[in-house]
C-alpha cells in the first residue's frame, strides 16, 4: 500500500515526500494514528521505517474500531536496548494503556537500529499477536491482545518527532509461527467483580459517592486488572471514576488487600475514607513510570455480611487502571 495512494487517511500528521539514506520515502512528525483504508480481522502488517535517536513512539495499529480504538505497537528509540525499548498496548476510548501492561509480553530489550532502515511485523490472529523487530525469523514479542477479537483498520503510530517510512505491506493470509505461551498464574484472591462509575472531575470525589451516580459491570482480567477505560473515556474535566465491589466476611476482621492503581486513588470501605495514594508519572522519582502494581496494601476493618470496597481512581494519561487482591 503505497504512502502516496489515497488509502492512507493522513489527519493532523505533518508528511512529506522526500529522500532519505537512498530511498524515496515519507517523513511524518506529530502524534497520532494514520489508519489505511483496509480492514482486517486477522493476518500481517509489515512497515519499513527508519527512526533517529529523539524520544519517541513510532509504530503499528491494527483491529482499529476508530482514532481511539485500537491495539498497538511501538519502538522507543530514547530506551533502545532496554527493557522497555519496545512495547504492545492497547489503546481503549483515547487512553493507551502502557502503564497498565507491561513486562514480559509487553516489554522487550529489543536492540534495533537507529537512524537505518528496519521493518517492524505484526502477525496478529484470535487472541494472540507474534511482533518482530528487524529480524522478521524470531519474534521479538508475542503478546496475549487485549481488545475485541473483531475486524478493524490498520494503519500507522505517529508518535513525535520525525519518523522516516519507506513501505508499508499487508498480509491477510499469514498466521502465526509458534506455539502459544504459557500465561502466568493469576494471583490469589483477586477481587474479579466490579462496577464502574461515570465519570467526574477529580475535585469532587471525595463526595462522589453521596451523589446518583452510573454504574456499568466490568470483570477484572485473569491477573486481577481492571483496566477502566474500557467503560469510557476522559471528556473535558472529568478525569475520575469510581469503581467498586463487595467483600463478604463471616465475621467482623481485619483483612489485608493489596492495591495497585493508575494514577490516584481514594480508598472507602463502607463508605468511610481510608487511604489517599498517588502513583502518578515521576512522583516518585523521575526514573518512575507510574506503572500499575502490587505496591500498597491496607488493612480493612471487615464487618459481618458484605462490605462495599470503593476506589476513585483519576487519571492523566498512560492507563487507568486499578487492582486488588485479599491476602
Amino acid at each position: 500500500m503505497p504512502f502516496d495512494s489515497g488509502a492512507w487517511s493522513w489527519g493532523d500528521v505533518e508528511h512529506r515526500s522526500t529522500t532519505h539514506l537512498g530511498r524515496t520515502c515519507v517523513v511524518a512528525n506529530g502524534s497520532a494514528v494514520v489508519l489505511a483504508d483496509l480492514s482486517l480481522a486477522e493476518g500481517a502488517i509489515e512497515v519499513e521505517l527508519s527512526v533517529g535517536r529523539e524520544r519517541a513512539f513510532h509504530g503499528l495499529v491494527w483491529r482499529a474500531r476508530d482514532e481511539g480504538n485500537y491495539e498497538s505497537f511501538f519502538v522507543r528509540p530514547h530506551q533502545v536496548g532496554n527493557p522497555d525499548a519496545v512495547q504492545y498496548t492497547p489503546v481503549f476510548n483515547g487512553i493507551s494503556s502502557w502503564q497498565l501492561y507491561h513486562g514480559p509480553g509487553f516489554w522487550a530489550p529489543i536492540a534495533f537500529p537507529l537512524d537505518e532502515w528496519f521493518r517492524i511485523r505484526v502477525v496478529f490472529q484470535r487472541a494472540r499477536a507474534e511482533i518482530c523487530v528487524g529480524d522478521l525469523d524470531t519474534p521479538a514479542l508475542v503478546s496475549e491482545l487485549k481488545a475485541a477479537i473483531e475486524p478493524g483498520h490498520v494503519g500507522l503510530l505517529v508518535g513525535g518527532p520525525d519518523v522516516h517510512l519507506s513501505e508499508f505491506s499487508y498480509d491477510a493470509a499469514a498466521g502465526l509461527r509458534g506455539p502459544a505461551p504459557a500465561l502466568p498464574q493469576p494471583p490469589s484472591g483477586v477481587l474479579r467483580d466490579w462496577e464502574v462509575s461515570d465519570a467526574f472531575p477529580e475535585d469532587e470525589r471525595e463526595d462522589a459517592l453521596g451523589g446518583a451516580r452510573i454504574w456499568t459491570p466490568l470483570a477484572s482480567e485473569p491477573s486481577g486488572l481492571v483496566n477502566l477505560a474500557r467503560v469510557q473515556g476522559m471528556v473535558d474535566r472529568r478525569n475520575t471514576v469510581i469503581a467498586r465491589t463487595t467483600i463478604y466476611s463471616p465475621r467482623p476482621q481485619t483483612q489485608r488487600v493489596e492495591l495497585g492503581f493508575s494514577d490516584r486513588a481514594l480508598v472507602f470501605l463502607n463508605r468511610r475514607l481510608l487511604y489517599d495514594g498517588d502513583d502518578t508519572y515521576r512522583s516518585r522519582d523521575y526514573r518512575f513510570l507510574g506503572s500499575i502494581g502490587w505496591y500498597d496494601a491496607l488493612h480493612l476493618p471487615l464487618e459481618e455480611g458484605a462490605n462495599e470496597l470503593a476506589v476513585a481512581v483519576s487519571e492523566d494519561f498512560g492507563g487507568w487502571g486499578v487492582q486488588a487482591r485479599l491476602v
